[in-house]
């Protein structure tokens, strides 16, 4: 029989196996609470990103249950087989990771190139959210989507172009969009459509270097509300918009008070 190549197991999912034989020994058992992320990632040796991508996936095997302000539990295990995912699907925090480094550098060039029909295609996004009075979740994905696809667009280069598109569309890999799940809403996308106005004004100010710092916070920021700990109690919608990160406070773009209020507004969250 012919020799194969291994394809190396990520770490996340070597976690997750060691989480399912201690489950399976009984070392926890059904209905009980596993120690928190940080008391996980403290345990095993490894980073609190790894342990969560490891925990959504046992999720979407039905091994777990993860509630947000509450903490994670354990599920019995399915009656029937599921279409479990062993295969080398990227982790979000993997994912973000690679966006932060390709779009910088993208929107920095963009804002080198950028002529007034680029910033136009950008304002028609921005002005599609501001004029929304709900967006549900394919929605405002959508015009996520293309408010990044439009940075890039800049640049002329199809291969760049398909390169941030299928970045991007590792948000429909079922780790991810069950990591979704529990910490995007109306204020995280409220918080993502400020900081892309902020990418937008460093752009058209023609100013590489701040293009490049807006478009990489807003990656970073978006990580860290993803890496929001299970265990903490979700924010609360306080009335206040957040304050103007750094790139966002040298290109403020004035908020019309329009757009992103949706019916998931009860369970809300500052997303600071």
């Amino acid at each position: 029989m012919p020799l194969e190549a291994i394809e190396p197991r990520r770490l996340y999912r070597q976690i997750a196996d060691q989480i399912r034989q201690l489950i399976d020994q009984g070392e926890y058992a059904v209905g009980s609470r596993l120690p928190t992320e940080r008391e996980l990632a403290d345990l095993l040796g490894v980073s609190r990103p790894t342990v969560r991508e490891a925990l959504i996936a046992l999720e979407v095997e039905g091994r777990l249950r993860i509630k947000m302000g509450s903490g994670i539990y354990v599920n019995a295990p399915p009656a029937s087989e599921q279409d479990v995912h062993t295969g080398p699907i990227e982790g979000p925090f993997e994912v973000l990771r690679a966006r932060a480094f390709v779009e910088s550098a993208v929107a920095e060039e963009a804002a080198r190139k950028a002529e007034p029909r680029d910033i136009a295609r950008l304002d028609a996004v921005l002005a599609e959210v501001d004029a929304s009075a709900t967006l549900n979740v394919e929605q405002w994905v959508a015009l996520d989507r293309r408010f990044h696809l439009a940075v890039a667009e800049i640049l002329g280069n199809v291969v760049l172009l398909r390169t941030v598109g299928e970045l991007f569309d590792q948000r429909i890999n079922p780790y991810f969009r069950q990591l979704a799940q529990h910490v995007e809403n109306a204020s995280t996308w409220r918080a993502a459509h400020v900081e892309h106005k902020a990418i937008r004004n460093a752009i058209a100010a023609h100013h590489p270097e701040h293009a490049k710092a807006a478009m990489r916070e807003h990656l970073e920021l978006s990580h860290q509300r993803f890496a929001r700990d299970f265990g903490e109690a979700p924010f609360a919608e306080t009335g206040g918009e957040c304050g103007p990160s750094s790139a966002q406070g040298k290109y403020e773009h004035h908020e019309g008070g329009k757009g992103l209020e949706t019916r998931h507004e009860a369970h809300a969250a500052t997303a600071c």
